[in-house]
């Protein structure tokens, strides 16, 4: 059936305007569902914003900025990361892990270290009662020679009556333990002397670090002295 030409026009202008409103209740139900949710914004590495209700593909290897409704910012979405690039950032955290502990460890340290020593008097009791144990240790080695030395001096006696002939066992056997004590308290001697120098390296060192702290460093922000490790 053939229409006269108006009829057509009018037609055709019926259909476009019902296209139109057609696509107007499309952009209207979608901005409804975008107000429901998030909104995904980011910028593609040519230029391009993108926005999107969900994760946009295109951005996975940037950052995407998620907005509310109203526009403002709810969050930031990081890049999605591939599995070198997973590994790479978990051993940076481990690091920042790490790192974080061993500060925490430092500022307990320090506040443990001048709850201990509150003033330089109270460092130099404990320096003066480890530097006397040390000494008395000493001492006592010192005291344990000079008792073998009075009871090798009957063995000796006893020995020179066998001179050029072998001793007998039993007194050969006094005489090798008896050196062999006195031998250990000789070593027992140095290992002292060696932890006294220790002794007052570590507390000079302790002493040093704790004036910074009195002073009014930040526990945790100085680095802690090798010496008292």
């Amino acid at each position: 059936m053939r229409y006269p030409v108006g009829v057509v026009v009018a037609m055709k202008h019926s259909f476009l305007l019902l296209c139109g409103l057609l696509a107007a209740g499309d952009a209207l139900a979608q901005a409804g569902e975008n107000g429901k949710g998030a909104i995904y914004t980011c910028t593609t590495a040519d230029g391009r914003k993108l926005t999107s209700d969900r994760p946009i593909g295109e951005c996975s290897s940037r950052e995407q900025r998620v907005l509310n409704p109203d526009g403002s910012l709810r969050s930031v979405l990081p890049p999605f990361l591939s599995p070198d690039e997973r590994a790479a950032q978990e051993i940076r955290d481990r690091k920042l892990a790490a790192e974080r502990a061993a500060q925490q460890d430092a500022v307990r340290r320090d506040r443990n270290l001048m709850q201990r020593f509150p003033s330089e008097a109270a460092h130099r009791r404990a320096r003066q009662s480890a530097v006397d144990d040390a000494e008395k240790a000493m001492r006592i080695s010192e005291r344990r020679i000079k008792d073998l030395a009075l009871e090798r001096k009957p063995m000796l006696d006893e020995a020179e009556f066998y001179k050029g002939k072998p001793l007998p066992a039993k007194l050969k056997q006094q005489l090798d333990a008896n050196d062999a004590g006195v031998e250990a308290q000789q070593q027992l001697i140095e290992n002292q002397k060696a932890e006294l120098v220790r002794i007052n390296s570590r507390y000079d060192a302790e002493l040093a670090h704790l004036k910074k702290l009195w002073g009014g460093a930040p526990p945790g922000s100085l680095p802690w002295p090798t010496a008292v490790q």
